[in-house]
C-alpha cells in the first residue's frame, strides 16, 4: 500500500510538472527582425532584397523543447535602394505582390541541440503555393532586455530555395540561377 501512495505521489508530481510546462508566446520586434533574400545575377553579383513590412508571433517552449511560428510579410514592401527594380520585382514576373499580396512561415517543429535551437521546418507559402522549408539556425539565444525589461528570443537563420517550385520562373531561360537564400534574422518579445 504504501508503495502505491508514493509511486501514486510521484506520478501526480511528475504530471504536475508536465502540466506546467507550456509554451510561452512572443512578439515579433519588427525594428529586430528582417527578411531578406540574395541570388546571384548572371555569375557577376548577387541582387539583394529585404521586406520592410513583416509582424507574426512566435511561442517557445525551452524546456518542453518546442516551438511555433507564424509570420507574414508584405511582398509590396520590398526594398533593393532600386525603384525600377523593386516596381519589377512587385510585379507578375516575380512576386506579383498584386495577386498574392502576403508571403508567409508557419512552423510547429523546432529542432534543439540541448538548449539551443538549431532549425525550424515548416512551411512556406510564395505565389499561392506551399512548400516545406527547414531554416537553419546559425545562432540562437534568449536574453533579458534592458529596455523592455521582458525576455527577448531570437536569431539568424537561413534557407536555400528553389523559387520555380513556387513557380517564379522569371529569368531561368536567360541564366538567372533558381536558388535563392533566404536570411531571416528575428527577435521576439515575451509577452
Amino acid at each position: 500500500m504504501r508503495k502505491s501512495l508514493l509511486g501514486l505521489a510521484v506520478a501526480t508530481t511528475l504530471l504536475s510538472a508536465v502540466a506546467h510546462a507550456e509554451m510561452a508566446n512572443y512578439a515579433i520586434d519588427p525594428s529586430h527582425t528582417f527578411v531578406s533574400f540574395e541570388i546571384g545575377h548572371f555569375g557577376t553579383s548577387t541582387n539583394r532584397g529585404r521586406f520592410d513590412k513583416k509582424e507574426g508571433t512566435v511561442q517557445f517552449d525551452r524546456t518542453g523543447k518546442s516551438g511555433k511560428v507564424d509570420v507574414s510579410v508584405d511582398a509590396a514592401s520590398i526594398n533593393t535602394g532600386f525603384a525600377s527594380f523593386e516596381k519589377h520585382l512587385r510585379s507578375p514576373d516575380l512576386f506579383d505582390a498584386e495577386k498574392y499580396p502576403t508571403i508567409k512561415f508557419v512552423s510547429d517543429k523546432f529542432v534543439f541541440d540541448g538548449d539551443k535551437v538549431t532549425e525550424v521546418q515548416g512551411n512556406l507559402t510564395l505565389l499561392g503555393k506551399t512548400l516545406p522549408v527547414t531554416l537553419k539556425a546559425n545562432q540562437f539565444n534568449c536574453y533579458q532586455s534592458p529596455q523592455s525589461k521582458r525576455e527577448v528570443c531570437g536569431g539568424d537563420f537561413d534557407a536555400t530555395i528553389d523559387r520555380t517550385a513556387f513557380g517564379m520562373d522569371y529569368g531561368i531561360k536567360w541564366g538567372f540561377p533558381k536558388n535563392v537564400r533566404m536570411i531571416v534574422q528575428i527577435e521576439a518579445v515575451k509577452q
